[in-house]
């Protein structure tokens, strides 16, 4: 599994979100459960799903009742059954459910991208080739989708534009054609930013790479032009397909050859996951307030 994005990466959106629903406080609850009221809490998934975000909903909760204990019953990655439960969560009651709609947002979202990836990468295996992503993420979200992707499975490309060079069309167009920007590329790229180039055809790619390129997007190609770039190019040069990508074609683009095949479907438009929060019957039973008294 991949390491957990630091806190700074996602914290100023937990606290928006946090911000954004419960505002001046959660009214409904602050009528009908008494503030000194604890219980417990079990958050399931309702679908067969990839476990992903847990921690964030833990931040939720804790920043809505610091004392909050929040215990996870899987582990990140997990492939998860539909009624199975995914965590336990006990504290204030007010909070739990002042908390329940972004903590379920959340996983909801992180769910999604995690289980939507791994389809994509169960849909290739055996062909070598390798699913990417793409900055093609919610705003705000860059850190949270990109670990969503690779615990689904699936490889991060550059995280941002100070992070990788990736000459696209508009990019070669400026610069005046595909040698052009390979060659200025190359010439001035820091030290450990390898340089990526956008083509759509064939003599393209051989244009890119006699310039001196060795990684290669090809966008929009069909199966048949990607076929016969890389048994002309695939020694030569890093092959990524792009374009166009679905669960549906994937094999095939696949079975072309290719290194890599990158797909912004993986973050901008993965379904939902569907999760929910359940407060537990046991747990109202049990909880004490403060002090110790049985409510």
């Amino acid at each position: 599994m991949p390491a957990f994005p630091p806190e700074r990466s996602w914290r100023r959106l937990l606290d928006l979100a946090i911000e954004e629903d419960v505002g001046l406080g959660d009214v409904t609850s602050n009528l009908v459960i008494e503030p000194d009221r604890n219980g417990s809490a079990v958050i399931e998934a309702r679908e067969n799903l990839v476990a992903c975000g847990l921690p964030v909903a833990r931040a939720v909760f804790r920043a809505l009742d610091p004392v909050a204990n929040f215990e996870a019953r899987v582990a990140e990655g997990t492939s998860v059954s539909g009624g199975q439960v995914m965590a336990e969560v006990s504290g204030n009651l007010r909070a739990l459910l002042a908390g329940e709609r972004t903590a379920l947002n959340f996983l909801g979202r992180l769910c999604g991208v995690a289980s939507w990836s791994r389809r994509f990468v169960e849909a290739v295996a055996g062909t070598g080739a390798r699913v990417v992503d793409t900055r093609k993420t919610q705003p705000g979200w860059r850190a949270l989708d990109k670990y969503a992707v690779a615990v689904g499975g699936a490889d991060n490309h550059r995280i941002g534009l100070f992070d990788g060079i990736l000459l696209k069309d508009n990019h070669v167009a400026v610069a005046g054609g595909v040698g052009p920007a390979v060659k200025a590329a190359l010439a001035g790229a820091p030290a450990g930013l390898r340089v990526q180039v956008e083509v759509e055809s064939e003599d393209d790619a051989v244009i890119a790479c006699e310039a001196g390129a060795d990684f290669l997007l090809l966008d929009n190609c069909s199966p048949a032009e990607l076929s016969a770039i890389v048994a002309r190019l695939g020694q030569r040069a890093l092959l990524e397909a792009s374009g166009g990508i679905t669960l549906a074609n994937v094999r095939e683009v696949a079975e072309t050859g290719v290194h890599r095949i990158s797909i912004g479907a993986l973050t901008h438009s993965a379904p939902n996951a569907d999760v929910a929060l359940e407060i537990s019957a046991a747990g109202l039973a049990e909880g004490d307030a403060p002090g110790g008294a049985a409510r």
